[in-house]
């Protein structure tokens, strides 16, 4: 591997790469799932761009990289994203030089990533429609229109600073990959052919379809969830964010649990006692944050592998200071890969497995998400390995 670019050597494009200096900065947010993509775009835009940061997560609200992208008067800051509201940067450039935000990852992760963040999407926000076809000919578009991250900036600091011709040079590292993967892929293809022909494809049977973690590392596990106070969309307390009031966690292999409330350090939404199945004068005698995380970490091992049903429970543990095993996963993906198909929530899958939750391992919405989580993984348990 290119320590890098981070590619296989054989499709190395570092020698592609090129500097392009520019008198804006280019802060890009890039979704978890999105780290890693060996052919995406946003590490090669950093490679090439000395005034270009890439961070990594979720939350970036009241985060110091966000309150460093909008603390230079003399680069405001904006966000490259559609909506309503949005100027067509090609059309209506801001005045150069700018903090260039941009969300990094598929349509439905940036959308996430801009709804659980109003800080950020309250930015002055600009949007373009692409003059030119993309070139990111080995990742599927939802539209013709869409183009990769790195043209989306390339575009976009065209534009900013009034020579779109200059910033055509980010295009060679990526043309360079594109050319690589594809001639790659049909070596591969060739190679395969005769194997093909001789033998037919086994097919993985459930048992291997579940995470290596599941399948192996069963003593590691430790199941979570958390629900948090959140004020209905449109309140002014939902600028505020949401913040963890429950949390609940069981380690399968031992039936060791641990849950606490959490006193609401906001002013708590009049539906959530409902919603959490908790009742007011319980949460608001809740502990205090320092106590949970304290116990929290006396609770868990350095081998842990925190599982939750999506990224809720790791996003509201992590706003208020949690520090998680290096180790997580997705129950809610790991569903999907099973099934190939979209499991939906919780409950529904639960449903489709014909499962109920058990009882007694802590009050609240939350102990129950957390008993139906324990009967999810012990049926996956036994699915036949053979």
């Amino acid at each position: 591997m290119c320590a890098r670019c981070e590619r296989p050597v054989s499709v190395c494009y570092c020698a592609a790469l090129t500097t392009v200096d520019t008198d804006s900065r280019i802060v890009i947010l890039q979704h978890p799932r999105e780290h890693g993509m060996p052919i995406g775009t946003a590490h090669m835009a950093s490679l090439c761009l000395p005034q270009a940061s890439l961070h990594v997560g979720l939350t970036w609200d009241e985060s110091d990289v966000l309150r460093e992208a909008c603390g230079d008067p003399e680069r405001p800051a904006v966000l490259l994203y559609p909506g309503p509201d949005a100027r067509d940067i090609l059309t209506e450039p801001p005045p150069s030089p700018v903090t260039l935000v941009v969300v990094d990852g598929t349509w439905s992760q940036a959308r996430s990533v801009v709804r659980n963040n109003p800080q950020l999407a309250s930015l002055p926000r600009y949007a373009f429609r692409a003059p030119e076809p993309s070139n990111y000919r080995i990742r599927r578009e939802p539209c013709d229109e869409y183009v990769s991250t790195l043209e989306a900036v390339m575009h976009v600091l065209g534009a900013i600073e009034g020579e779109p011709e200059r910033f055509r040079a980010l295009l060679q590292p990526m043309n360079a990959m594109v050319d690589a993967q594809i001639a790659a892929q049909r070596a591969a293809r060739a190679a395969q052919a005769p194997l093909r022909m001789m033998r037919p494809r086994r097919r993985r049977t459930p048992w291997e379809r579940l995470p290596f973690e599941v399948r192996e590392r069963y003593e590691d596990l430790l199941l979570v969830y958390g629900d948090v106070n959140a004020w209905p969309r449109g309140t002014a307390e939902r600028k505020l964010g949401n913040e963890l009031v429950h949390w609940v966690a069981c380690r399968p292999s031992t039936g060791e649990t641990y849950a606490h409330v959490l006193a609401p350090r906001r002013p708590l939404a009049p539906d959530i006692p409902e919603h959490v199945e908790l009742p007011a004068e319980v949460l608001q005698a809740g502990g205090a944050v320092p106590d949970f995380l304290a116990g929290f970490a006396a609770f868990t091992r350095p081998t842990d592998v925190l599982c939750s049903w999506g990224h809720d429970a790791l996003r509201a543990f992590k706003d208020c200071g949690g520090e998680p095993p290096a180790a997580y996963l997705d129950f809610q993906q790991a569903a999907r890969l099973l099934t190939n198909t979209k499991p939906g929530s919780l409950e529904r899958y639960a449903t489709t497995l014909k499962v109920k939750p058990v009882d007694g391992l802590a009050a609240g919405r939350a102990g129950r998400r957390l008993g139906l989580l324990m009967r999810v993984l012990a049926t996956w348990r036994q699915l036949p390995q053979e």
